[in-house]
């Protein structure tokens, strides 16, 4: 079985082009970090590689590192931003996996004790939320 190749029209790939607009958290020369724009929770953000990436299946050692060590950063400032009891780390890999963007991403999104992540509906979160939510985790990083 061949694996699927990558896609360079996927929404993630627009961002990283700036073709489509997100809110940014944090970007250094191997990652990019936004907010989610349908979040599980409050403060959850993706952190994406650069380097075009299907999943865990292809990507590069060295831009898994990159991704690993910017999430660690990320679950650091959502803990600090929101005062949250933990963090979730999550990624998916294919269809089955529960994969619905085909470009490698790590969703971080901070935790609180008797409270459980929201559904995933495909609503949209009010961008002033989002805004405000950034612009903590923002200030968490310095």
């Amino acid at each position: 079985m061949t694996a699927p190749s990558y896609d360079n029209a996927n929404v993630f790939a627009k961002i990283l082009r700036g073709e489509i607009p997100s809110e940014r958290l944090y970007e250094d020369a191997h990652t990019l970090v936004i907010m989610d724009i349908m979040p599980r929770g409050e403060g959850h953000c993706l952190v994406i590689p650069k380097a075009a990436a299907r999943n865990i299946f292809d990507v590069e050692t060295d831009s898994l590192a990159k991704v690993m060590e910017t999430t660690q950063k990320m679950a650091r400032a959502v803990m600090k931003a929101f005062a949250a009891d933990g963090v979730t780390i999550q990624q998916f890999n294919e269809s089955a996996g529960g994969q619905v963007v085909f470009h490698l991403h790590v969703h971080v999104i901070p935790r609180f004790e008797g409270v459980a992540l929201k559904p995933h509906t495909g609503a949209m979160e009010d961008m002033a939320v989002l805004k405000t939510n950034a612009d903590k985790i923002r200030a968490a990083l310095g």
